[in-house]
């Protein structure tokens, strides 16, 4: 009996070995495997034979200890390393590793954990493990914000993404001066009502209009076409028509010419000049020494960009003349200041933006400058008007406050976000009594369309994209899992693993939360596999199979020998 189970014991000795050796072995061959984590086998005895229970002290008695015969051994577990590798860099944008706690996350048919982050991407340019399962992460909204709290299929759009910037802020820099500005003024001849018996007004009928010269003749009748051929700053203005009706009055024909000459009548005109603007002319003294007459004005906005020239007609010169009525400059001491900024819309498309300033007072606290803004890409609006303001310096030429330093744009029918909105930044700008005034844009913050053509990861998992624009601008990040006990993974081989009840709930974050590790792109995990102590293991193992494999040789010898005792 004692002898039969000896083999027994002797064969419990092979398999535990064997199985060690199975480990030492597994460990060995991956020893070159992407974040392999190499395990060991852990023996414990099988279970033991109670001959003697053992007996306690007496008076008498000194007592006996138990006696037990152990029957043999058994793989009591083998248990995973999960100590970091190290990390050899790669130059692969791709290549991820963990420098620290924590798994990434892949999705095939299932959800599993992997340290190894030899990803790459796929056709659809998502992230993908070499065995075509997705790595999990967190995308971003249109606006470039990670969306925490649901993972998703990591994305990364090389060549197809685009992305434009819309200008919301521009700087400007420079000097002002106390210097004023001139601007086109237009008078008309002296004009009265039919008969010459009243004194025109904004709410006149333009059928009940007439020249002085000839007061019982009206200039218009219903019907009349207005057209003129407008000049702004020596650029042709696209034409433009009235069509005189049976209600239309002065007021009407003054909204008239300002859409088609493009005049901001909000905007500034400097000291001396009338308001921009067409409109009955504001004076005490009427032309002529008539009371009953009055002239209309044309007033253009400040500055030679917008010098204006218009066709004669019902509206003619004082002096009667037909042809194309001059550009006449008032106050040209001191010019206006002028410069254009090209910005962005939404979708990359570009604006340009006018801005006119020109003195407005001096006083002993300071100067005030007023500007004026106007686009030609302010869809629906041929005027171009986007808007005016002033700012004011002290004494020193220090700013000391502005107003109106904001313009919109809209942007109708483009396809861009509409209406747009720019902030204008005139703290660069000094006032100094000085003969000359600059006025530029330094800066602003638009971008036109460009393409993704790069990206990095960083150590927080943030995938960040650069654009052929120089945007720069988040794609997402990478999700790592977390357990509290690792060893209780179950390993579904090639370097995946799956929760179990023994490894606990994944615990999903980013990089660098809730104790996970770093991420280091452009490189991999090494194996932990330490082959001095591997080949160590083997000779341990092979020792420990050949001595068991001797207890069933000697137990089959002696068994031989009471056999042959008993013949």
């Amino acid at each position: 009996m004692a002898l039969t189970s000896t083999l027994f014991t002797g064969l419990s000795g092979l398999d535990v070995n064997q199985t060690r050796l199975n480990v030492v072995g597994n460990n060995i061959a991956n020893v070159n495997t992407v974040a392999f984590k190499s395990s060991r086998t852990i023996f414990s005895p099988q279970f033991y034979v109670t001959d003697n229970a053992g007996s306690p002290t007496t008076a008498d008695f000194g007592g006996q200890n138990p006696s037990q015969r152990g029957l043999g051994a058994t793989v009591g577990a083998i248990q995973k390393d999960f100590t970091a590798g190290a990390i050899e860099p790669t130059g692969r944008a791709t290549d991820l590793a963990i420098d620290g706690d924590g798994f990434f996350i892949v999705q095939g048919n299932e959800r599993r954990f992997t340290r190894d982050g030899s990803f790459s991407l796929n056709a659809s340019n998502q992230v993908v493990n070499t065995n075509g399962d997705f790595v999990m992460g967190y995308s971003v909204n249109d606006a470039g914000v990670l969306q925490l709290g649901q993972l998703s299929r990591l994305n990364i759009p090389l060549g197809t993404a685009t992305l434009a910037q819309a200008t919301s802020d521009v700087k400007f820099q420079g000097n002002l001066s106390s210097g004023g500005g001139g601007a086109s003024v237009l008078n008309s001849q002296a004009l009265t009502t039919v008969g010459g018996a009243a004194r025109p007004t904004v709410a006149t009928l333009l059928t009940s209009v007439a020249s002085t010269a000839a007061n019982g003749v009206p200039l218009f009748n219903v019907g009349d076409t207005i057209t003129v051929n407008p000049t702004r700053g020596g650029v042709a203005l696209p034409p433009q028509t009235f069509t005189v009706g049976a209600g239309s009055s002065l007021a009407d024909l003054s909204t008239f010419y300002n859409t088609a000459l493009g005049i901001d009548a909000a905007a500034p005109s400097g000291s001396g000049i009338p308001r921009p603007g067409a409109n009955i002319k504001n004076d005490a003294t009427p032309p002529n020494g008539d009371v009953n007459s009055i002239q209309f004005l044309i007033s253009g906005n400040v500055g030679a960009a917008n010098a204006l020239t218009v066709t004669g007609g019902p509206l003619a010169l004082a002096d009667g003349t037909t042809g194309d009525i001059p550009a006449i400059e008032s106050n040209p001491n001191g010019k206006p200041v002028t410069t254009v900024l090209r910005g962005f819309d939404s979708i990359g498309n570009p604006i340009n933006i006018n801005i006119t300033a020109t003195l407005d007072a001096i006083t002993p606290a300071g100067v005030t400058w007023k500007f004026s803004a106007t686009s030609p890409d302010n869809v629906g609006d041929p005027t171009g008007v986007i808007g005016s303001g002033t700012f004011q310096f002290d004494g020193n030429g220090k700013l000391v406050n502005t107003t109106g330093a904001s313009v919109t744009i809209s942007r109708q029918s483009t396809g861009a976000t509409t209406p747009q909105t720019i902030d204008l930044d005139f703290s660069r700008v000094t006032g100094l009594r000085s003969t000359n005034s600059t006025l530029q844009f330094s800066e602003q913050d638009g971008f036109p369309i460009g393409t993704l053509s790069s990206f990095a990861i960083g150590n927080d998992g943030s995938v960040t994209g650069s654009f052929t624009n120089g945007l720069n601008r988040t794609l997402g990040q990478i999700g790592i899992a977390l357990f509290k006990n690792p060893e209780g993974l179950l390993d579904n081989g090639g370097n995946l693993y799956s929760a179990s009840a023994a490894s606990g709930v994944a615990v999903i974050g980013a990089p660098l939360q809730l104790g996970a590790g770093a991420v280091r792109a452009g490189a991999l995990e090494l194996s932990n596999v330490d082959l001095s102590k591997e080949f160590t293991n083997l000779i341990v193992a092979s020792t420990g199979f050949s001595a068991a494999s001797r207890v069933i040789t000697t137990s089959d010898q002696l068994i031989q020998e009471l056999l042959n005792a008993t013949r």
